[in-house]
This record gives structure tokens, sequence and C-alpha cells, in this order.
């Protein structure tokens, strides 16, 4: 009868030892990424400096900066959900700082609500520099016609509105933009899933290990119901 069960139990466990080592790794995998994210609100939250003459959009992403300029003609709607808000637009518009013109993530607005045009005059604009990556396999085209985005597409949005393709997330603004309101960057959008990988992985060896009992059980019970 043992020899019948040392195959089920080394596969049980072995296949128990695979199940916990992923799970192993998903915590390991957390933990590298909970230090990401720490980084990356660090780098957030730092005193915001002037807006660099060349920029690197690895080097300088989240990189907190202050200008002054002008903003020029246009508001580009881009089509987003916010939790227990609804449906609204991210605004973005462009703005001259004398030496260049950037785009500018004025914030969030209710669908229904009127965009109101900023004012014509010099403005402060802080916030963070951001090339976002809101485009997957599921997003629909940009219609341009009708000024409604379903991602920031940097470049295309530049052209649009004669700029670069460098955008500023605002934090602060040196006017009351209402019912534009900003929409900072952070890290909320990043997915964080390991806690939840893991936990699986746990959860299936454990499993495992109650299947692989119950076998042995039904096997030495079938052994003893058997004939002698």
């Amino acid at each position: 009868m043992r020899a019948r069960i040392v195959a089920p139990v080394i596969f049980g466990l072995a296949g128990a030892a695979v199940l916990i080592a992923l799970g192993v790794w998903q915590m390991q995998r957390l933990a590298w990424k909970e230090g990401v994210l720490a980084d990356i609100e660090t780098r957030i939250a730092a005193d915001p400096v002037a807006l660099p003459e060349t920029l690197d959009p690895e080097a300088d992403k989240y990189l907190p900066v202050t200008v002054t300029g002008r903003f020029g003609d246009g508001a580009l709607r881009v089509l987003v959900s916010r939790k227990r808000i609804g449906a609204g637009y991210r605004v973005i518009s462009p703005l001259d700082t004398g030496d260049r013109v950037i785009l500018v993530d004025r914030g969030f607005v209710k669908v229904a609500r009127e965009i109101p045009s900023p004012p014509d005059k010099p403005v402060t604009v802080i916030g963070n520099l951001h090339w976002p990556d809101d485009r997957n396999a599921s997003t629909p085209e940009n219609d341009i016609s009708e000024n409604t985005w379903f991602a920031r597409d940097l470049p295309e949005m530049a052209q649009v509105l004669g700029a670069r393709p460098v955008l500023l997330v605002a934090r602060e603004l040196s006017y009351s933009g209402a019912p534009v309101t900003p929409l900072p960057v952070d890290t909320r959008g990043i997915p964080n899933d390991h806690l939840e990988y893991a936990i699986t992985w746990f959860s299936l060896a454990a499993i495992w290990l109650a299947m692989t009992f119950y076998l042995i059980v039904r096997m030495r019970r079938g052994a003893k119901d058997g004939p002698t």
C-alpha cells in the first residue's frame, strides 16, 4: 500500500512546491513594485523646477516643473470617467512659454459643463511632465473632427494645437479655472496586482495539497475495503 501512495505524495508535494514558489515570487515582485511606486511618488512630490531646455521622456517623466506663459486657442477634450463623479473630459490646451509651445492638461470637467476659456494674460502652471500611455487594444480612434479624444496621443495633439509633444499635467494654476479642476499625476493608474496573484498561487497550493490528501485517504480506504 505504501508503495502505491508514494507517487501521489511526490506529485502532490512537487505541485504544491511549484505553486508556493510562484506565490513567493509574486510577493517579491510586490516588494519591488511598491519600491518603484514609492520612488515615483517621491519624484512627483519634489520641488518644481524650471522647464528643461531638452527633455527625455524616460528620465523626465513625472518631473515637477513650473512654467509661465499664455494659453493659446483650442481645448481638446479627452473622454475619461472618475469614480463617484462620472464621465467627463480632460482639457488639453496649448501654452506659449515664450521659447516654445507645450501642451497643458488643465484638468477635469464634467461632460455637461462648458469649458471656459483661460484668461488672456500670463499664467503660471505648476505640475508634472508626463508622457501618458492611455491607449490599449480596445481604445477607439480619436474623433478629431468632433473634438472627442479617447487617449492623450501627444504627437497627434501637438500637431492639432501647433505645439511640441510635451505634456504638463497641472497641479496648481495661478487662476481659478472652475469648473475645470486639476487632475494631477499620481500612481493610482499604475497597476499593482502582485498581491492578488500571490494569494491566487498560495490558494491553489492549499487546494492542491487538500486534493492530494483526499486522494491518499481514498486510496487507503479502498485498500482497507478491498479483498485481503
